[in-house]
């Protein structure tokens, strides 16, 4: 256990320990100059590719504007490029499996900002602030033996 302090000048002999230094974060990429991360929400994982290019967004071989019909989730995948500022610098390949369109939705969007991290490191600061890198661990919780699914029971009859 650590000494005790008992006067001013004990005090001042203890020695502060130097507050560390922040992680240094590093470019991360491919042979082929690309960005690859993971994202997940419920049961949907999206792999993702990011390189330059015109702002082309590709998922399972179609334009996302096909693939996510509803403006609510083309909204959501755009978020992190609208925070950073790069909607039209980026080719972004992604290939989801799993879960709901919402769920998907949210996984593209938690993997376009990861790989835009370890393209950019410097845009994790502006990408964390909007919550964007923070994995929404919320999933389906498990039917129960005895109820008719988590948490609704039977109906009551009393005859």
């Amino acid at each position: 256990m650590a000494t005790e302090a008992k006067t001013l000048s004990d005090l001042s002999a203890i020695k502060t320990a130097a507050p560390a230094e922040a992680p240094v974060y590093v470019q991360k990429l491919d042979k082929l100059g690309r960005a690859y991360a993971t994202g997940k929400r419920k049961d949907a994982v999206a792999r993702v590719w990011i390189k330059p290019g015109k702002g082309v967004i590709t998922i399972n071989e179609k334009d996302y504007t096909k693939y996510f019909a509803r403006p609510v989730l083309q909204m959501l995948l755009k978020q992190p490029l609208n925070a950073a500022s790069r909607l039209t610098q980026y080719d972004i390949r992604v290939t989801v499996a799993g879960g709901g369109l919402s769920g998907q939705a949210g996984a593209v969007r938690h993997g376009i900002s990861k790989a835009l991290t370890y393209f950019e490191p410097e845009l994790r600061g502006v990408l964390k602030k909007g919550g964007f890198l923070t994995r929404d661990s919320r999933t389906v919780e498990r039917k129960k033996y005895g109820r008719m699914k988590a948490r609704r029971s039977f109906q009551f009859s009393k005859r």
